[in-house]
């Protein structure tokens, strides 16, 4: 795609200083631009490179004034930061602008999609599938039967939508993602061997939730997993059955939730983070990374470890943590001497 620079600054609503009809269709760094790229400096860290930049285009911020003559041209704006991640939005919209039904695919008769629709070549829409307007499905796809997909939904290639998965509107699932496989549910029996417990539910991804690649989210056993609205997971996390997520969540990589665990509203949990089933974590907790959690977490606690404490108990601890070895020999020490 190639847009000059007075189309840019339309877009941005921004003023240009240089020559307007000077085309771009590329991104770059301001450090490694070259011609044809656009980039921008927001950090005035990076204030130098504007001067040796091969870009042709950069967004500043207007408050910027050059000390010396410059070979890019400027894009002026209220705040530069801000309109290039406005602008990478638009570009992903225009880049994954796909309409269409390619082919192969298996599409049941009873499966329904609204207006600008895409769906990639080898995916399967199974019966009763109910898609919204402008949902986009890439390649490789499957989707069982019964399921509902909202508006402006991407589900990204080679992903996997088991049966009766409810998806609201501006959701978006990377490649990979699994959502409704049976949770881990299963019950000894009088020999020793394990049965597996049918897993009835669902799962409901309520609005504008996305889902990380690699993510697996298991279906109730009776009910429904539900990630409600805003809720962001980063790569290769693991949801278990009958999990709650609250409002505006967001969890980073290889985290894992065990069954019926309760999560609140604006969490932070950093990646690699266990937690145990059957708890309830509160709104607005924070857990650092490589933390275990296995009690029920009060509203507004940071917490740090495993076992996780408070995170300012476990700063003063790892104090002493860290000491041990010195504080064994001088304990060794004292006892030689008695």
């Amino acid at each position: 795609m190639i847009f000059t620079a007075s189309q840019i600054a339309g877009i941005l609503e921004g003023d240009v200083e240089g020559n307007p009809e000077i085309a771009v269709h590329k991104l770059a760094k301001i450090e490694e631009g070259e011609k044809g790229a656009l980039t921008f400096l927001a950090n005035p860290k990076y204030t130098s490179y504007i001067y040796t930049t091969k870009a042709s285009v950069t967004i500043v911020n207007r408050d910027f004034v050059p000390d010396h003559q410059l070979e890019t041209t400027l894009i002026k704006v209220d705040d530069a930061y801000k309109s290039f991640s406005k602008l990478l939005e638009y570009y992903n919209q225009v880049k994954n602008n796909k309409i269409g039904i390619e082919e192969p695919v298996f599409r049941a008769d009873t499966a329904t999609h609204g207006k600008d629709f895409y769906l990639g070549a080898f995916s399967y829409l199974g019966n009763n599938v109910k898609i919204g307007d402008n949902v986009k499905i890439y390649p490789n796809v499957y989707i069982g039967d019964n399921v509902s997909i909202g508006n402006n939904v991407v589900i990204f290639a080679g992903a996997k939508i088991y049966s009766e998965t409810l998806i609201g509107n501006n959701c978006v699932v990377h490649s990979g993602v699994v959502l409704g496989a049976d949770g881990f549910g299963f019950a000894p029996s009088e020999n020793g061997e394990y049965i597996a417990v049918p897993q009835t539910g669902n799962v409901i991804l309520e609005d504008n939730v996305d889902i990380g690649a690699g993510t697996t989210i298991d279906r109730a056993t009776l009910g429904s997993t539900i990630l409600r609205k805003g809720v962001k997971l980063d790569n290769q996390i693991q949801i278990a059955h009958n999990v709650e997520i609250g409002e505006h969540t967001v969890i980073a990589a290889q985290t894992g939730i065990a069954g019926s665990t309760k999560i609140g509203k604006y969490c932070k949990i950093g990646g690699q983070v266990g937690i145990v089933g059957h708890i309830i974590i509160g709104d607005r907790v924070k857990i650092q990374a490589q933390s275990g959690i296995g009690r029920n977490v009060k509203d507004d606690e940071i917490l740090q470890g495993s076992p996780a404490l408070n995170y300012g108990d476990y700063n003063k601890s790892y104090v002493h943590f860290k000491n041990l070895p010195k504080i064994i020999n001088r304990l060794e020490h004292i006892e030689k001497k008695d």
